[in-house]
């Protein structure tokens, strides 16, 4: 094992390679409050990757429903419970200091003492049961019992209000992380997986893999896969052709483009990029990149589960009406922060969120052309406090990494109002 920085837990921790960075990572945001949950993203996957024999239950994108949904099944209530019992072997404690440092073990060093069924000794992590893998829609749409007070009659006795429901789910969207410190790699024994030196995509060597799923084992998201037919594991490649532009019909210019999932979305909730790396594995610093601005400087995307210490790569904007508790424990301590920015962004994100799914290409840097305010609200925060949130309809350009302007949208969404020549009914 060597030291290696995790800026996501602030503090050095336990990594069997040593540190090494690409220039750029491949990253994405998800807005969790956006999703409708119809599939879509799943099914764009499923019909590019997974629909030759032995991928039938693949599914390398999948939304699942929270708190009772996962694919494989309880993946994350697994994983978190053995990071438990490890601690609590270890005379050891999961806690996140006030700024934001996490005390606790990884899954790399709850490993170091202990053995998991398998013999693996790497990581600390399970092989899910082939039943787990069955049923990847489980829990759709099935929230918390209600816990709302009612009155003889039936009728609800208080009102169901933010900043959280008492009953309550929301849909989480899940692809490879394609992590910084990734567990599968760590785990392999053969050395098939490695992250790419140009964007930092985690990929599994088909020739040098031998299927011994320590890699499906050792993933704390249970994204690498087995597939039975060629005794190999698979896993979400990034969709890297899009990402080096070499399809000439949707790139002719050969400027990177979204990856499948990304492009497919309906609701609008993705917006993917990459984001230049220093040596130490942190962003540079870039203001004008829509994902440094979300995830380092507004701090509203959060990496999902970052006690795990792999530093992922995909973000999510928490969703409003779940549980802070609940939510804590799933993104870390910023939760609340997050929530509040998001319920009164600032003018700049308010544009950034405009530039969500709003072009094909990836957008390496964004302006903002000011305009004229629309409206002022006064908001309620997670602590109670009050905050008026002004919007104005201002012009957020986004543009591609040969610096050409590739999309341009305003906040206040145009109204077209057809001829009187057509039929305006339906």
């Amino acid at each position: 094992m060597t030291e290696v920085y995790n800026w996501q837990i602030k503090r050095n921790m336990s990594y069997p390679y040593e540190e090494k960075h690409p220039e750029w990572q491949f990253a994405a945001v998800f807005n969790i409050n956006r999703c409708i949950a119809c599939q879509t993203c799943t099914m764009a996957c499923k019909s590019t990757w997974t629909f030759s024999k032995g991928q039938e239950l693949m599914w390398w994108n999948n939304v699942e429903t929270k708190p009772y949904g996962g694919y494989p099944q309880f993946w994350d209530i697994k994983l978190l419970k053995l990071l438990h019992d490890a601690h609590e072997r270890q005379g050891k404690t999961m806690r996140w200091s006030e700024n934001g440092e996490y005390s606790g073990m990884t899954i790399f060093e709850a490993a170091a003492k202990e053995k998991t069924r398998n013999g693996q000794s790497r990581v600390l992590g399970y092989l899910p049961d082939d039943r787990e893998w069955l049923k990847p829609n489980i829990g759709e749409d099935v929230g918390q019992p209600d816990k709302t007070k009612k009155d003889r009659m039936g009728f609800v006795a208080e009102p169901v209000r933010l900043p959280e429901h008492k009953s309550f789910f929301f849909y989480m969207q899940r692809l490879c992380n394609h992590c910084t410190y990734p567990a599968c790699l760590a785990a392999c024994p053969r050395k098939a997986i490695y992250k790419r030196e140009e964007d930092g995509v985690v990929l599994i060597d088909q020739e040098r893999c031998r299927g011994y799923r320590k890699c499906v084992e050792a993933c704390p998201y249970k994204k690498a896969m087995y597939n039975g037919q060629t005794k190999i594991s698979e896993k979400c490649i990034a969709c890297y052709p899009r990402l080096e532009g070499r399809d000439s019909h949707i790139t002719p210019d050969g400027v990177p483009v979204e990856t499948r999932c990304m492009a497919s979305c309906v609701g609008k909730i993705r917006l993917q990029g990459l984001v230049r790396m220093n040596g130490d594995g942190s962003w540079a610093k870039d203001e004008e990149n829509p994902l440094y601005w979300m995830v380092q400087k507004e701090q509203v995307a959060l990496p999902l589960y970052p006690q795990f210490g792999t530093e992922p790569n995909i973000y999510y904007i928490p969703p409003r009406w779940a549980p802070r508790q609940y939510l804590r424990q799933m993104f870390g301590p910023g939760v609340e922060r997050a929530i509040d920015r998001y319920t009164a962004p600032s003018r700049e994100l308010m544009a950034i969120l405009q530039l969500f799914r709003a072009q094909r290409e990836i957008i390496f840097k964004f302006d903002i052309k000011k305009g004229p305010q629309i409206y002022e609200k006064q908001l309620t925060l997670s602590d109670g406090s009050k905050k008026v949130l002004v919007v104005y309809n201002d012009t957020a350009i986004g543009y591609n990494k040969e610096g050409k302007e590739c999309v341009r949208v305003t906040v206040e969404e145009p109204i077209y109002e057809r001829p009187a020549k057509h039929f305006n009914s339906i």
